[in-house]
């Protein structure tokens, strides 16, 4: 595979395409666990501890006041003012001392059972401080039975969501999703050792990409040969190829070396970890994290803008489900067209390259003919596309329906069944095949860090564009600066697109 000499440069100009500015990654000193991710999981943890409270008031109906229905529960300590500051004190509580026992770290612990017992430690020391507020301030009308309910129900909630939590991860690394690939910096014994214990245990939810050389490391090298990527300036073209999201510095490289590793990451927008004691001056008041067994310390993590990824995904799956009902009846018309039309399937699957190079099988109805790939071969020399993109005017295999479809791009409604299989997004690039992704230059792979769309910049901007170029640099742009009120944007000039029958 071609590797481009287009590699950007530290402190070069950046370009603006499409009138959308390059975003600047943050020039602050080297950061600790992400406060966004953190957020998220505290509005969890007080979300689940409303759910408990409510269970604590059925339970004290049922028990003490021997009532089988939920009407019965006594509206005045649900409605009572005092009673809901005495459950904010104690959903505080829980969150200081969850947040003291590191359990809102965003990169989980190897070991469940500490994190169960960290949990339940937690909920009896909010319990106790709750305790302790209602005797300070002499509450008499607070049930104690009520307190007891809450802080029992609280910890069996709790305990409850972070084994569901962990099982379903568990579950998605082994089978290769949500895995975050990693490069060890040394080829020494414990890089060695590393290595090895992150590739045997699936559940740690990494994916070993290979070793790199450390700058002044040890002559003695344990890593075999072939699972050497090279030195520390090869992490530019690393990063883009193999979709590199986290760098563990396993043998010690010089302070120098090591703070212009954190700027090039920063820059990279991926994490880099150290062995605990390597460098004390950039780590002192970091806490010390487990990577499996070994013990590591943070000197750069970025912010993976876990709420603005949440809403598009909710986005995604609230309007794939009201479009897909909206078009159902008229989906069905055009499976009949197409087989009225034409011989072969009403849908045509093809395997396309969705995000961080994962194959899936994307759906559209089928608007050529049958034998379609095969002609194509005949029409290489009417490809009106440079590079590696391909389109013909008055395509000969698009069927009489299809080239209707095509125009007002109803051939691609199928593909919301994508998007509600998390394979794809409302807006994205476009997802390319296999042999379009063989012929990438390395700044091509950059497209493929986000989830594919049915939609995108380059759709509204440049969808006649014959320009390869032109398609890669909007993609680009698109996920340099993507945010979700761009989205929303690409979905308004989307609308457009489609009523005033543009497509081809």
């Amino acid at each position: 595979m071609a590797t481009s000499e287009f590699i950007r440069k530290t402190g070069a100009a950046e370009q603006q395409v499409a009138g959308l500015p390059v975003r600047k990654r943050s020039a602050s000193a080297v950061v600790g666990p992400s406060i966004v991710s953190s957020l998220v999981m505290m509005l969890n943890d007080a979300l689940v501890i409303l759910i408990a409270f409510a269970a604590a008031l059925v339970l004290r109906s049922l028990i003490f006041d021997k009532a089988a229905r939920f009407s019965d529960v006594p509206r005045d300590t649900i409605s009572a003012p005092v009673g809901l500051a005495y459950l904010a004190c104690f959903i505080l509580a829980y969150i200081l001392v969850a947040r003291r026992y590191n359990l809102y770290s965003p990169v989980p612990r190897a070991s469940g059972a500490h994190d169960i017992r960290m949990t339940v430690q937690g909920c009896f020391n909010a319990g106790l401080m709750l305790c302790g507020v209602l005797y300070m301030t002499n509450s008499l009308q607070i049930s104690r039975a009520l307190v007891m309910l809450l802080v029992c129900s609280t910890t069996m909630a709790l305990s409850i969501r972070r084994v569901v939590w962990r099982l379903s991860r568990y579950r998605q690394y082994e089978r290769g999703l949500e895995t975050r690939n990693v490069v060890i910096l040394g080829t020494n014994h414990l890089s060695y050792a590393l290595g090895q214990h992150i590739a045997k245990d699936y559940r740690l939810g990494y994916k070993l990409r290979g070793f790199l050389h450390a700058p002044g490391g040890s002559s003695s090298r344990e890593v075999p040969e072939n699972q050497i990527l090279g030195g520390i300036d090869r992490i530019r073209q690393l990063t883009r190829l193999h979709f590199i999201d986290e760098l563990v510095i396993a043998e010690p490289c010089a302070l120098e070396q090591a703070i212009r590793l954190v700027e090039e990451a920063r820059e990279l927008d991926i994490d880099i970890r150290s062995i605990s004691g390597y460098y004390g001056e950039l780590t002192a008041n970091t806490p010390i994290e487990y990577l499996g067994v070994f013990p590591v310390v943070s000197l750069h993590r970025r912010d993976p803008r876990t709420i603005a990824l949440a809403l598009k995904r909710i986005v995604d799956i609230a309007l794939s489900l009201l479009a897909l009902t909206a078009v159902f009846p008229l989906m069905l018309v055009i499976a009949i067209l197409i087989r009225l039309n034409s011989e072969g399937p009403t849908f045509f699957v093809s395997e396309r390259i969705g995000k961080r190079g994962r194959v899936f099988p994307c759906f559209k109805f089928r608007t050529m003919v049958k034998n379609a790939e095969q002609l194509k071969k005949n029409l290489s020399e009417m490809n009106e596309r440079d590079g590696i993109l391909f389109k013909v005017s008055n395509d000969p295999r698009v069927t009489t329906v299809g080239r209707f479809l095509r125009k007002y791009s109803l051939d691609e409604l199928p593909q919301f069944f994508n998007v509600l299989r998390g394979e794809m997004s409302i807006v994205g690039p476009r997802p390319p095949i296999a042999s379009e992704v063989e012929k990438y230059e390395l700044e091509h792979f950059r497209r493929l860090e986000v989830l594919p769309g049915l939609t995108g910049l380059w759709q509204i901007q440049a969808r006649h564009d014959p320009s390869f170029a032109k398609y890669i640099a909007l993609d680009t742009a698109y996920v340099e600066n993507w945010s979700f009120w761009l989205d929303l944007k690409i979905l308004v000039r989307t609308a457009e697109v489609v009523v005033r029958g543009t497509g081809t």
